[in-house]
């Protein structure tokens, strides 16, 4: 069901965006277009998302999704210009991309594999599975260092502002896409508790701080 789909792919033009939905549509990956401009900016960095339109696939089909991107940037690799960054960089460089290659885009991780093979490397699907799998269980790991938010989040509440509603919430519920389309919560579990108590502290304390505040001007 499309209610279930999530961002696979993200772009800053529409046009982008149409070019990867057709390629996953040719290959019978079934697309949802839209735009990901959130009507507030509610993140704790503060910061907008750059990219304005995205391509939501089910998650049973990222890994498929994956595949059919790298096999059409196969027939680009040939076709780069002579000073393109990465034929400067060193094989260690060159792996790190491997490794990170959720930071970087289909073409660049292709042609990392490509250089590497032209410099006498040995790169085979069950080495890149492992690399994968190796970074999948970095980025499983629950964000750090979420006290001053807690902090700030009991603070917030107490005082009955709805910022502690918000931040209780992000706490609690807030969820992260890995590579492979797995959604997992973003925050440990006794960051998560506490999320719930500030919700729920916040939920009781501000409608009777919004009450008090009326009839103190009446």
């Amino acid at each position: 069901m499309i209610e279930n789909f999530i961002a696979f792919r993200n772009f800053p033009t529409l046009n982008q965006a149409k070019d990867l939905e057709v390629l996953l549509n040719q290959n019978n990956i079934k697309t949802v277009l839209g735009d990901n401009i959130p009507p507030v900016d509610v993140t704790f960095s503060g910061s907008t998302l750059q990219n304005q339109y995205e391509i939501k696939i089910d998650p049973s089909d990222f890994e498929k999704a994956e595949a059919v991107l790298e096999k059409d940037t196969e027939n680009l690799l040939d076709m780069i210009d002579k000073d393109y960054y990465l034929l400067s960089y060193t094989n260690e460089e060159l792996y790190e991309i491997l490794l990170n290659s959720d930071e970087w885009n289909v073409f660049d991780y292709k042609l990392a594999q490509k250089l590497l093979t032209d410099r006498g490397k040995t790169i085979d699907p069950e080495m890149l599975a492992s690399l994968k799998k190796e970074r999948l269980k970095i980025l499983a790991k629950p964000e750090e260092n979420q006290k001053p938010w807690i902090i700030a989040g009991y603070i917030f509440a107490l005082l009955g502002g709805g910022i502690g509603i918000v931040i209780g919430y992000s706490l609690w519920r807030s969820k992260k896409t890995l590579p492979n389309g797995e959604r997992i919560y973003s925050y440990n579990a006794e960051d998560r508790k506490n999320g719930l108590r500030i919700f729920l502290i916040s939920i009781i304390i501000f409608p009777i701080s919004f009450i008090l505040s009326l009839l103190s001007r009446v």
